[in-house]
């Protein structure tokens, strides 16, 4: 390898909103924490918490179209 290229491989700690705080390592300069909105302890998607919406009824749309159809076997 070559010397004086390659960025200093740093410890640092990640805090999220919601309180939980991660420790790994980052070559980000000059900071040694960093601050995230969304982590997986809260995120919806890992929470089992996730809505999801259907606009305008197109799943029943989709299903009256198709419900002959050899998709839903």
């Amino acid at each position: 390898m070559k010397k004086n290229i390659h960025p200093e491989y740093n410890k640092i700690t990640i805090k999220c909103s919601c309180g939980n705080t991660i420790h790994t390592r980052s070559t980000l300069k000059n900071n040694k924490e960093l601050n995230l909105d969304v982590c997986y302890i809260c995120h919806p998607f890992y929470t089992g918490k996730q809505k999801r919406t259907d606009t305008k009824g197109r799943v029943e749309n989709f299903k009256k179209k198709f419900k002959n159809s050899k998709i839903f076997e």
